[in-house]
This record gives structure tokens, sequence and C-alpha cells, in this order.
């Protein structure tokens, strides 16, 4: 699912088909308990459980995504030139200390934390950069399909780096599909132009698609037994999200891929321990890696 490049340079272990399928995981949804939410609203909340996610949530103002796309930028073009991918920048937050500052960013972790609950962990900031043209689609999927972990219990808050709309191919969900559990999806590697080696079909039989549409500073929020997708990129924009993912800290890893090492403790406590909360990055990630070290 991911470049080699990707996964030589992070401490996580992305597990095969075979290896993810033989885990025991409960995978079936589990709605907000927050009746008091601080930041978003009752109705908010109750869109999430019902529909599976909210959208249109506006976090940063134009100067401070200037900052970050441009930020972005940089990586972007280190990481092409390395032979990597648009796709191929995964756990973020441990290589770059400004996506370790988005995912702990006060504003987002209180957005989450009033669909979660105050114990909240931050495991994972991957982003998901469609170039004008690029030909790649992200099928039709369920994000808690390929994580091993246990219960499905991510919210994942995709942050717009520049505005995405339908003509530079926005995320699509299938709205209430995520109730239904873990759907059966078929295996794709290298077909349908995908970035993603599973695809779910036919999902118009699960619910109604609604496109996520954001503007630059805008964040959707989304549960990860919603069945979502985009299309291509056939315009001459760029269509770049960064997906940054949070679950309550009760949730756990499968050891032997090593993702408990990436969580970090953003809200609350983590009682168990089992999460190993790294500490903010000081270094500079590319001449670190270039170095050997």
């Amino acid at each position: 699912m991911e470049s080699s490049f990707a996964q030589s340079t992070v401490t996580k272990v992305i597990p095969g088909f075979d290896e993810v399928k033989q885990l025991e995981r409960r995978l079936q949804f589990h709605p907000s308990t927050v009746t008091d939410p601080k930041t978003l609203t009752r109705e908010q909340v109750a869109a999430y459980n019902a529909e599976g996610y909210v959208k249109g949530i506006r976090i940063f103002d134009d100067a401070e995504m200037l900052n970050h796309r441009r930020f972005f930028d940089g990586i972007l073009d280190r990481t092409l030139a390395g032979g990597a991918n648009s796709y191929s920048i995964i756990s973020a937050h441990v290589k770059f200390a400004e996506v370790y500052d988005l995912l702990a960013h006060p504003r987002i972790v209180a957005c989450v934390r009033d669909i979660l609950g105050d114990d909240v962990i931050g495991w994972g900031a991957h982003y998901f950069c469609k170039l004008p043209g690029d030909g790649k689609t992200v099928a039709w999927h369920q994000d808690a399909s390929f994580w091993p972990l246990t219960p499905s219990k991510t919210c994942t808050a995709w942050l717009a780096i520049e505005d995405a709309d339908i003509g530079n191919a926005c995320m699509r969900f299938v709205a209430g599909s995520h109730v239904l559990g873990h759907l059966t999806y078929r295996m794709s590697e290298g077909a349908d132009m995908s970035v993603l080696n599973q695809t779910v079909d036919d999902v118009e039989k699960y619910g109604r698609i609604v496109y996520d549409e954001l503007k630059s500073g805008e964040i959707s929020l989304h549960t990860d037994l919603l069945l979502h997708g985009s299309g291509l990129n056939t315009s001459d924009r760029r269509r770049c999200g960064l997906a940054m993912r949070y679950c309550s800290a009760d949730v756990r890893s499968d050891p032997k891929f090593g993702w408990h090492k990436e969580g970090v403790l953003v809200s609350g406590a983590d009682a168990a321990g089992h999460w190993l909360n790294p500490a903010r990055p000081t270094r500079d990630w590319f001449a670190a890696h270039a170095s050997g070290q």
C-alpha cells in the first residue's frame, strides 16, 4: 500500500493482507458518548454518530495555512526528489515538528475530544496529495480494514491544505455506512489506478454519497468504519490534505507492528501506558535520514 521508501523510514510496520486478516479485532462502530461538547455542537456530535462524519469546521485562517502550505511544498519537493511519490508521506508527526504541532494542536484536539472523550491518542499523520492529472484514485474503503487496532474507535481529522472540491477530487463519503460493520471488499493491488489495495464495490447500496468539500484551513471528522474514497484529479489544481488519526486511549495496537510507538498522548491520560508518547521531533528529518541516523 505504501512505497518501500516510506516504510523504511518509520518505526511501525504496515501489516500485509494475510496478517491483518488474522488479527482478532472488534470492528463495529462505537458512537460518541459525549453529551456536553465544548467546541462542536450537540447537533454535530449527533450527526457524527448518525452519518459517520462532520465537515466544514474552520480551524486555521488564510495566513496560517499559507505558512503550512509553504512548509508542505518543501517536504513534497524533497520527497519526490528522493524517489517516493506524493502519497508516501506517512508517520509525518514523528518526522516533522510542524506536523507534530498540528496533531497536538489545541483547536483540532478540542474537536476530536468532543467525539472521543477526554483521553485521546494521536497515532498517525499522512499527507494525501493528489497532483494535477496524476492518474490516481483512492478506492472506496474503510480505514479500520487496514489497521492492526482494536476496537475500531479512531476518528480522522482531515485538514485541507488547499481548497478541496469536486473539481480537484475531494473525498467522498457514503453517509451512514459506518453502522454496517466491516464490509466485504476485494483486493485490487495494481488495478483500478488506486493508491490502496482494497476496494468495496457497489457502494451506493450502503448509503448516499456526500462530497467532502472543504476550504483551506477547514477540517472534516470521520469515523474509521465510514466508506470513503476519492476520484481522479483531472483539474490543473493540486488537492492536498493531512489525515490525522486519533483514537481513545483504550484502543490497542498489536505490538509486533509497532504502531503503539508512534502514539502521542494529546489529551487526558493513558492509564495503561500502552502508547509510548514519543517526543516532538527536533532534528531535520531529511538530513538525519540522508546521514543514516
